[in-house]
C-alpha cells in the first residue's frame, strides 16, 4: 500500500525583544497596525473586534489593488501568550500560530509559525522548497519591525 503524503509545509522565524510580552501581543493584535510591521499586509477585524476565539480576521497582502485576501478565524486565544488562526482563504489555508514568551528580566521572544496546506501535488512542494527561505526571511523581517513598534 502506498503511503499517502500530506501537502503541507512548515515556515518559521523567531526574535527577542526588550518588549514585554503583554506590550507585544498588544500590538499584534492591534489590527489596524499590521501594515506598520508585516510586509505588504494590511488587516482588519470583522468580527468580534479580532480578541477571541471564533473572532474572524481579513488580510490583505499586495501592492495596491494586486494582491490576494487571507481570511482567518481565530482558534486559540491566550493573551499575552498565544493566538493560533486558521486560514480559511483560496490562496493561503492552513494554520499559523504567534507565541510571546516573556523571557526573564522582562524582554520576551516572538516566535511565528506557519503550516501551509499546498496545492498542486509534487509542484506545489517543490514551489514552497523555493519559496520558503524567501517567506521565513520576510517572517524575520516583520518580527523585527514588531518588536521595534512594542519597544
Amino acid at each position: 500500500m502506498e503511503e499517502q503524503v500530506t501537502n503541507s509545509a512548515v515556515v518559521a522565524a523567531a526574535v527577542e525583544t526588550d518588549a514585554g510580552a503583554e506590550r507585544v501581543f498588544d500590538v499584534l493584535v492591534d489590527w489596524p497596525r499590521h501594515a506598520e510591521w508585516m510586509f505588504l499586509t494590511s488587516a482588519q477585524a470583522l468580527t468580534g473586534a479580532g480578541r477571541g476565539v471564533g473572532s474572524t480576521i481579513e488580510a490583505f497582502t499586495g501592492l495596491g489593488p494586486v494582491g490576494f485576501s487571507d481570511p482567518m478565524t481565530i482558534t486559540t486565544w491566550r493573551p499575552p501568550e498565544l493566538i493560533v488562526m486558521e486560514h480559511t482563504g483560496r490562496v493561503v489555508r492552513g494554520i499559523g500560530v504567534i507565541r510571546v514568551l516573556a523571557l526573564p528580566g522582562g524582554g520576551s521572544r516572538i516566535i511565528w509559525a506557519e503550516r501551509l496546506h499546498l496545492p498542486y501535488g509534487r509542484a506545489g512542494r517543490a514551489a514552497f522548497s523555493l519559496a520558503k527561505p524567501v517567506m521565513r526571511a520576510l517572517a524575520v523581517h516583520s518580527l523585527r519591525k514588531l518588536a521595534r513598534l512594542a519597544s
